[in-house]
């Protein structure tokens, strides 16, 4: 009995000591890699999992490498380029793919592209194989004060050595546009970008675009033309409506003046017209005290009141009659 529960531990610690074996050695792996013409020694896949690096993911890149014919991807290249937080699979991936494309993408151009946050498999495929931008709609208005809105369809190339620090899609975009809002703006007549639209593809492929990019522009195909606004006529309309408000203004400023001025001469003539009423009330008290003195006699009082008298019929007669002139009253007696 203890002989058979002995059996039984030993039989466990066996499959335990297998698994663990096979788990940090991978053997199987390793004679998948020996048929497939990689040399690689059970020690290294045994210090890849030690270093944390999957044995599976090197020794399947290095077999891809291998039948692809790539000799300067070495197994310490791709354990650090892992290590180092990269996709080995896409490298080994964009390499083949370089390779098969007669596109010239040494090792470490590829990893550093890898680790540079861009897709390298993808800009391979893309040097390969072109992509088409559309460009949102751009607005640009030509010298006669016609907006025109266009939409233009950009072909790219991917460029390897620029992928590394070269700009992306948006500043291509971004060029682009301001290229065709200059091309339009030049123009003379909306008429004759209408009729040769070609000729801001012209205009704009030659000021380079793509210069510090990470594409080469191959062409830019004017897709759509539209016309939009009169801007001139808006602009006039709107100067026009300016300046009706300036004079407005300014003749609401010289009305306020003008009443500004009348309402002061108003008040100077009160001013007058107290200082007269004020004199006039002096005269009783002097000619009181004319008589009071002996410098003013009744007769001479009786004189000036004639003379009053008489200057007030004068201007009674002088004044127009209102209402027409009286007939004379006539009747039978």
């Amino acid at each position: 009995m203890e002989i058979g529960i002995g059996l039984i531990v030993i039989a466990v610690i066996a499959v335990v000591f297998v698994l663990i074996f096979f788990h940090y050695v991978p053997f199987f792996l390793w004679i998948n890699a020996l048929s497939a013409g990689v040399h690689i020694s059970l020690v290294q896949l045994f210090l890849m999992r030690l270093r944390r690096v999957p044995p599976h993911t090197i020794v399947y890149a290095m077999i891809e490498a291998h039948k692809a014919g790539l000799k300067n991807v070495t197994r310490d290249n791709l354990e650090a380029h892992y290590l180092a937080g990269g996709h080995v699979e896409k490298v080994v991936h964009s390499l083949v793919s370089a390779s098969k494309a007669n596109i010239d993408l040494p090792f470490q151009m590829a990893t550093a592209i890898d680790l540079a946050g861009r897709d390298v498999l993808q800009a391979v495929q893309m040097s390969v194989n072109p992509k088409v931008i559309d460009t949102p709609p751009v607005t640009a208005v030509a010298i006669d004060g016609i907006q025109l809105i266009a939409k233009a369809r950009v072909t790219v190339r991917a460029n390897i050595k620029q992928l590394v620090g070269g700009a992306g899609e948006e500043t291509i975009l971004a060029r682009v546009g301001e290229g065709i809002v200059s091309s339009i703006g030049s123009a003379v007549s909306h008429k004759s970008v209408l009729e040769n639209p070609d000729s801001i593809s012209k205009l704009v492929l030659k000021k380079g675009l793509d210069a510090g990019t990470a594409f080469e522009i191959l062409s830019i195909d004017i897709a759509d033309i539209d016309i939009g606004k009169n801007i001139g006529a808006v602009l006039q309309m709107d100067q026009a409506q300016a300046d009706k408000n300036i004079a407005q203004a300014r003749a609401e400023e010289r009305r306020a003046m003008a009443i500004a001025l009348e309402q002061e001469m108003k008040a100077k003539a009160q001013e007058a017209r107290a200082k007269v009423i004020e004199a006039e009330a002096q005269i009783p008290i002097a000619m009181a005290e004319a008589f009071r003195s002996g410098n003013l006699g009744i007769m001479d009082y009786y004189r000036l009141q004639n003379i009053k008298a008489d200057t007030d019929m004068r201007d009674a007669i002088a004044k127009p009659q209102q209402g027409g002139s009286e007939k004379p009253q006539t009747g039978n007696k």
